[in-house]
């Protein structure tokens, strides 16, 4: 396994970001297992990734400026994740999870507790993820080609994972133009 990484360099410096470590790497997509962390999230039913992730984010970046019931400013983190867990047809609404990861400093005793009823503290077990990279302004249909890219190369290297979720993971800010970075994960199954 390589080294714990919990440091995202980012456009604004470095950013917290969750512990984890790489089991193994292919050319398709890397493992990774993930430490149990803190996390704070909304849901939001919706057709679209984008619209839900946008209303998702403003929620929480409404929380980390302050409107929490210490009414503290928590600095940013990433990345931004959100799981998306599809509705049955074309036409039915997907849910949404939008989540910030608290940051380390955060991590033991937890964050305050948010003022806006939609917004949650949680945790998120230990975890294997199975992780895709990509670059670029990433767009609905970019998500989902990535994801059944991520999902296909699984099947064929014969990997258990959970098949009715995934993750998306955005790690930039909408200032940043080039050199972006994108992932899709799957979590490994027992």
């Amino acid at each position: 396994m390589s080294a714990v990484k919990e440091v995202f360099n980012t456009l604004f410096g470095k950013l917290d970001c969750p512990k984890y470590s790489v089991v193994s790497s292919t050319a398709d997509f890397e493992e990774r297992l993930y430490a149990g962390a803190r996390w704070t999230s909304t849901r939001i039913p919706d057709i679209e990734h984008r619209t839900a992730v946008s209303t998702g984010f403003r929620r929480l970046f409404k929380y980390i400026s302050g409107h929490n019931e210490k009414q503290v400013k928590i600095p940013m983190t990433v990345p931004v994740i959100t799981k998306v867990e599809p509705g049955d047809g074309p036409f039915c609404k997907t849910d949404f999870t939008v989540s910030f990861f608290a940051p380390l400093a955060d991590q033991a005793e937890g964050t305050a507790q948010p003022s806006d009823p939609e917004v949650f503290n949680n945790s998120l077990p230990e975890m294997t993820a199975y992780v895709k990279t990509f670059s670029g302004y990433a767009k609905d249909e970019d998500w989902t080609k990535q994801a059944e890219t991520l999902a296909k190369s699984l099947d064929n290297a014969g990997k258990n994972y959970h098949k009715d979720f995934y993750y998306t993971a955005g790690y930039n800010s909408p200032f940043k133009p080039i050199g972006r970075h994108n992932e899709v994960w799957f979590i490994k199954a027992d």
